[in-house]
C-alpha cells in the first residue's frame, strides 16, 4: 500500500538497511533499490523514447543537483528493468562526489552491478571509496565499506583492507556490524587475504564488543566463514567465557541476531551438567519469542545441552518446557505449521513424552492443507500410547470417511501402524479396519487388506478369523498391491481355507495380464498351498503357474523364481519346505524410523531445511568451491568429482549400435525338466544352495539360455571416448543415493584396474559392495569383490578392483562399453546398472612388441580395405615420434621401426600392439606420420578381428597423444 510504503520510507535515514518490500532480515540498501525509491519514482520505470542515453549522459553531467540525481535514478530504474546502461558508467561514477546521501546509495547500487563488466573502469571509484569510509557521517562510511564488499572485483579487494580494518575498530556500532559482515565478503573472494591480514583475530575481538548488533553480525560472520574454511576449528570453536558473552548478547538482539547467535551456540559442547543447564536457563526465555525462527533456535540449543544431563528426572522437567512452545507454533500460517510439525516430528523421535498429552492439539482440521495433515497424522503416530489409542483410532477412523483419497489411504495406513506398534491395542485396530472394510468403500477395503497382511506378519497365527470376511471383498481387488496382499494372504494360511485352490485359480485365470507384484505372489502362493496340500489340484496348479512363469512372461524376476522353485520342488520338496515355509522375520515398529545416529544429527540441525528434508546437508548441498578469476568472476560451482552434472564415462544410457546379450545369471547347467515332480523323485540336477545368495544373479536355473537374456543394455561400435578419471558412473538419483564414480586404468603391475569412489548420499552406512561385469569384448571381470570400510552417510571411500581377462567375452563388433551391475545388501535387494566406456590404452596387453619384418609382412597381408586413417590433434609435446613413441610403448603400443617418406619431410613411424579378444588376442598394426612444426599426425590402422578394434585404437591413439607431457 502507498501509505506503508511512504511510511516506512520516512524511516529511511535511522534504519539504513531496512527494505519495506521484502520480509526477513534488514536488507542493505546498497543492493535494494526499494529502499531508495519513493511511490512517486514510478514515472522513471515508463520511459521508453529513443537517444534517451544521450540525453541521460547530459543529464549526468548537469551541475545542478536535483537533475543530476533524476539522471541516477533513471538509469537505476532502466538498470532494474533489464537495459544495458553500462555505456555510462564513466558519468555516473563521477556523480559519487556528493555529499547527498541519496544520490551516493543510487551510484553505488550501480557500480555492484556493472563493476565486473567495467573492472577497469571500477579502479576509478576507489579514491571516493576510501574516503567515503572516512566521512563524519557513519551511514556513509558503513555505505562504503559495505559496497566495496559488494563489488567482486579482485582489483578492487586489495584497496578494501585497510579501509575495513579501519571500520571494524570504528566508534559507531553501525560502522563496525556493516564491516564485520564486509569481512565475510571479502573471505568468500579471497581466503587468503583475510586470514594474511588478520581479519579473523578481529572478528573474534567483536564477539565481546559492548553493542549486541555488532556481536551478532561477528557470529554470523565467523559462522560464515567457518561452513568455507578448509580448517573450520581454527576459525570459530566455542568456550565457556565466549558462550557467556553470546548469552549476554542474546537479550538485547534483534530477532535474526538472535537466531545467529542460537545457531553458534547449539554447537556448543557444554563442560558438565551444571554448565548444561546454566545455558538452557539464559535460552528458555527464547522460547516465548513472537519469531518461529528464534524459537525453534532456542528448542536446538535446548535438545543439545540435555545430552550433557545425566539425571532423567531432570531431564525429563527441562524437556517438558519445549511443549507449549512447539504446540504454539501449530497456530501459525500453514506453510510454518509445515516445518514446525517437521521439527517437532524429529523431537518427539527423541522425547516422545513432551507432547504425548498434547496429543489432541494435532487433530486434523478441515481447513488444513494436505501437506499439514499429513504431518499432524505422522505425528499422531509417533505420539499414540496405550493412553490415548482410543482418541487416536476414533480420528483415524474420522479421517478415513474423508473425500481426499490419498489421504484416506494414509489414515488406514495408521490404524495398521498403531496395531504393530502397540501390541495391547491390535485387537481395537482390527476391529476399526473391519468397520471400514464394512463400508464397501472400494480403496477402504483394499487399503484395509494391505494393512491387515501386515497386521498378520507382526502377530501371525493370532487374528485369522478375520481371513473369511477378507475373502468375500476379493471380487472388489483391482489395486495391484491389495491383490498381492490377499494373495500372500491365502497362500500363508491355505491350510486353514478350505477353498484356498478355488481362490487362486480364480488369480490365476488372469495371471499374464496381472502386475509383477502380484504374479510373483500368486506363484509364491501357490508353491506354498502345494508343499502344504500336496494333492491332485494343487499340482495342476503349479505345473500351469511354472510353465506359464517361465515361457511366456518377459519379467526376469519372475521367470527366475520360476526356475528356482522348480529346481527346489525337483530335486528335494523337503528343502523346498525349509526355503519356501521358513518362518518370516516379525514386522517391526517403524514410528521411529530414523538411524539413533542419524536422528543426533538431525537434531542439532533443527530449524534448518536439513530439518524439513531429514537429509544431513552433505547428501542435498553440494560442496561449492569459490574460485573468483583475475576478472572478479562469479563463484563456478563443481561437483564433488571436479566435473558438470551432465558428463561421465558412465551416463546409465544405451551407447546404439547393435544389442549384445547380457546374461547376468551365468552359463546353464541342466536342462528345464518337461513338469515337476512333486512326488520327490531327485531329477540329478544340483540342490540350489543359496536362494537369494551371492549377487542374487548367479542362480543356476534350468532352462534354455535364450530365456536367461536378463538385460539387453545395448552396444556398438560408437565408441565416445571416456571423459576424465573418477566420472560419476550411477548418479544418486538412479542408484537411491550410491553414487559411484570411476575409471578403468592401468595398474602399478600393468593388469588393469578400477579405481572406484562410493559416495553415500543415503541416511545409513553402506558396506559389501558387489559388482558383476557383463560380457564384454576384453573379457573384463573384478578378480574379488571391493574390500573397504562401510560408508557412512555424507561419505565417500575409494578402492582399486583388480581385473582379469578370464571372464565372458560378446563376439561380434568390439566395443569397449562395460555393463556393470552393483549391489549393496546394507541398502536393498535392489541391483543398480551401470555403462562405463573401457579406454583401449588401459587393457592392451604386455605382448604386444612385433620384429619391424614380421611387422611388414602382417601389414602386407590385411587388405587396405581393412585400413582405417584419421588425422588427429595432439599436444605439441607429442608432435614428435621419439616423445609420442615414449608415451604409447606406456600405454603397451610399442614402436617397431621409424623411417623417412621419400620426398617429403615427413616421418613415419610403425606400432604393434595386442588386445584380450573373445576367443584369442588380437594384433592391432598401427602407422603414425609425423610432419615438423604440426600439431596433428595421420594415423593408420589396420586390424584382422574383431571388427571396430581400429575405431577403439584411434581413439586411445588421440587420448594418449593430446596429453601434455
Amino acid at each position: 500500500p502507498r501509505r506503508l510504503c511512504h511510511a516506512s520510507l520516512q524511516t529511511l535515514n535511522s534504519h539504513p538497511g531496512l527494505c519495506v518490500r521484502s520480509h526477513g532480515p534488514p536488507r542493505d540498501p546498497a543492493v535494494c533499490p526499494h529502499a531508495m525509491m519513493s511511490s512517486g519514482d514510478a514515472r522513471f520505470f515508463s520511459s521508453t523514447k529513443k537517444g534517451e542515453i544521450a540525453e541521460w549522459r547530459a543529464e549526468l553531467n548537469n551541475p545542478d543537483k536535483d537533475v543530476k540525481k533524476d539522471a541516477v535514478k533513471k538509469c537505476t530504474a532502466a538498470m532494474t528493468v533489464g537495459k544495458d546502461v553500462s555505456m555510462l558508467f564513466t558519468d555516473v561514477v563521477n556523480c559519487m562526489q556528493t555529499d547527498n546521501v541519496e544520490l551516493k546509495k543510487l551510484v553505488y547500487l550501480y557500480l555492484i552491478n556493472y563493476a565486473k563488466t567495467q573492472p577497469d573502469l571500477a579502479i576509478l571509484a576507489v579514491n571516493t571509496f576510501v574516503k567515503d569510509t572516512q566521512d563524519p557521517n557513519p551511514l556513509i562510511r558503513a555505505l562504503a565499506v559495505r559496497t566495496m564488499g559488494c563489488i567482486r572485483v579482485n582489483k578492487i579487494t586489495e584497496y578494501l583492507c585497510d579501509p575495513l580494518q579501519r571500520t571494524l575498530a570504528d566508534e559507531d556500532p553501525y560502522v563496525r556490524k556493516t564491516a564485520a559482515i564486509c569481512v565475510a565478503k571479502l573471505f568468500d573472494i579471497n581466503p587468503e587475504l583475510v586470514e594474511d591480514r588478520g581479519f579473523i583475530d578481529q572478528l573474534r575481538e567483536l564477539l565481546a564488543d559492548s553493542n549486541p548488533m555488532v556481536v551478532a553480525n561477528a557470529v554470523a560472520a565467523l559462522a560464515e566463514i567457518r561452513d568455507s574454511s578448509k580448517t573450520p576449528d581454527t576459525v570459530f570453536r566455542l568456550d565457556s567465557n565466549t558462550v557467556y558473552k553470546l548469552l549476554a548478547a542474546l537479550n538485547e538482539c534483534t530477532e535474526w541476531g538472535q537466531v545467529f547467535i542460537l545457531d553458534s551456540l547449539a554447537s556448543y559442547t557444554a563442560q558438565d551438567e551444571r554448565d548444561a543447564s546454566s545455558v538452557i536457563e539464559r535460552v528458555t526465555p527464547r522460547l516465548q519469542h513472537a519469531n518461529c525462527a528464534v524459537v525453534l533456535s532456542a528448542v536446538k540449543v535446548i535438545i543439545g545441552q540435555l545430552e550433557a544431563i545425566d539425571n532423567p528426572e531432570t531431564v525429563r522437567v527441562l524437556a517438558k518446557k519445549l511443549a507449549p512452545p512447539l504446540v504454539t507454533l501449530l497456530s501459525a500460517e500453514p506453510e510454518i505449521q509445515y516445518v514446525a510439525l517437521r521439527n517437532i516430528n524429529l523431537v518427539i523421535q527423541r522425547y516422545p513424552e513432551i507432547l504425548r498429552n498434547e496429543i489432541k492439539v494435532f487433530f486434523c482440521k478441515y481447513n488444513d492443507p494436505i501437506y499439514v495433515k499429513q504431518e499432524k497424522l505422522e505425528t499422531m503416530v509417533k505420539l499414540a500410547a496405550e493412553t490415548n489409542i482410543e482418541q487416536v483410532l476414533l480420528e483415524f477412523k474420522e479421517y478415513a470417511t474423508e473425500v481426499d483419497v490419498d489421504f484416506v489411504r494414509k489414515a488406514v495406513r495408521a490404524i495398521g501402524r498403531c496395531a504393530i506398534s502397540i501390541e495391547s491395542a491390535a485387537e481395537r485396530c482390527i476391529s476399526v479396519l473391519l468397520e471400514l472394510i464394512a463400508t464397501k468403500v472400494n480403496y477402504v477395503v483394499q487399503e484395509a487388506i494391505v494393512v491387515i497382511k501386515d497386521i498378520f506378519r507382526r502377530y501371525p497365527n493370532q487374528y485369522e478369523g478375520v481371513i473369511g470376511t477378507l475373502c468375500d471383498s476379493l471380487d472388489t481387488l483391482d489395486e495391484p498391491e491389495a491383490k498381492a496382499s490377499m494373495v500372500w494372504i491365502i497362500g500363508e494360511y491355505a491350510e486353514r481355507i478350505d477353498n484356498a485352490e478355488e481362490l487362486l485359480e480364480a488369480f490365476l485365470e488372469t495371471f499374464l495380464e496381472e502386475a509383477p507384484e502380484v504374479q510373483l505372489q500368486l506363484l509364491t502362493a501357490t508353491v506354498k498351498l502345494f508343499l502344504k496340500k500336496p494333492v491332485s489340484g494343487p499340482q495342476a496348479l503349479i505345473q500351469t503357474v511354472l510353465n506359464q512363469a517361465t515361457t511366456e512372461t518377459d519379467d526376469p524376476d519372475l521367470r527366475d523364481r520360476a526356475y528356482i522353485y522348480w529346481r527346489l520342488l525337483s530335486s528335494d520338496p523337503e528343502a523346498a519346505k525349509e526355503v519356501v515355509l521358513a518362518s518370516k522375520p516379525m514386522i517391526r515398529d517403524d514410528r521411529n524410523s530414523l538411524d539413533p545416529g542419524l536422528l543426533k544429527e538431525l537434531l542439532g540441525q533443527l530449524s534448518t531445511l536439513s530439518s524439513v528434508y531429514y537429509k544431513l546437508p552433505s547428501t542435498f548441498v553440494p560442496r561449492a568451491v569459490a574460485a573468483a578469476d583475475d576478472d572478479g568472476d562469479d563463484d563456478e560451482v563443481a561437483n564433488g568429482n571436479g566435473n558438470s552434472a551432465g558428463a561421465g564415462v558412465g551416463q546409465v544410457a544405451s551407447t546404439g549400435g547393435a544389442s549384445t546379450s547380457m546374461d547376468m545369471l551365468g552359463e546353464l547347467t541342466a536342462p528345464a525338466p518337461a513338469a515337476p515332480t512333486p512326488a520327490g523323485q531327485a531329477s540329478g540336477a544340483v540342490l540350489l544352495g543359496d536362494l537369494m545368495g551371492g549377487m542374487g544373479m548367479d542362480v543356476v536355473a534350468p532352462g534354455a539360455s535364450p530365456l536367461m537374456n536378463v538385460m539387453d543394455m545395448g552396444s556398438g561400435s560408437v565408441n565416445p571416448a571416456p571423459a576424465a578419471p573418477g566420472s560419476i558412473l550411477l548418479p544418486a538419483e538412479k542408484g537411491a543415493g550410491l553414487e559411484i564414480a570411476g575409471v578403468v586404468a592401468r595398474g602399478g603391475a600393468g593388469a588393469p584396474v578400477y579405481n572406484l569412489t562410493f559416495t553415500n548420499r543415503t541416511q545409513a552406512p553402506l558396506d559389501g559392495f558387489q559388482l558383476q561385469f557383463n560380457k564384454n569384448t576384453f573379457g573384463l571381470t573384478p578378480a574379488s569383490q571391493p574390500q573397504m570400510d562401510p560408508v557412512q552417510p555424507g561419505d565417500s571411500r575409494s578402492c582399486q578392483l583388480a581385473l582379469t581377462f578370464s571372464g565372458n567375452s560378446s563376439a561380434g563388433v568390439a566395443s569397449a562399453t562395460l555393463q556393470v551391475a552393483v549391489k549393496s545388501p546394507r541398502q536393498n535387494p535392489a541391483v543398480f546398472y551401470f555403462n562405463d566406456q573401457v579406454p583401449l590404452e588401459a587393457v592392451l596387453v604386455a605382448e604386444g612388441r612385433m620384429d619391424a619384418a614380421v611387422f611388414a609382412q602382417q601389414w602386407q597381408s590385411i587388405p587396405a580395405a581393412q585400413e582405417h586413417t584419421q588425422q588427429l590433434p595432439v599436444s605439441p609435446a607429442m608432435a614428435n615420434p621419439d616423445a609420442a613413441a615414449r608415451a604409447l610403448g606406456a600405454a603397451n603400443l610399442f614402436l617397431v621401426s621409424t623411417r623417412a617418406v621419400p620426398g617429403t619431410n615427413l616421418t613415419a613411424a610403425c606400432f604393434s600392439g595386442k588386445a584380450p579378444g573373445p576367443q584369442a588376442e588380437s594384433w592391432l598394426l598401427l602407422e603414425i606420420t609425423f610432419a615438423p612444426g604440426v600439431h596433428a599426425v595421420k594415423v593408420a590402422v589396420r586390424e584382422r578381428a574383431p571388427a571396430g578394434l581400429a575405431a577403439l585404437a584411434l581413439t586411445a591413439v588421440q587420448r594418449v597423444l593430446s596429453r601434455a607431457q
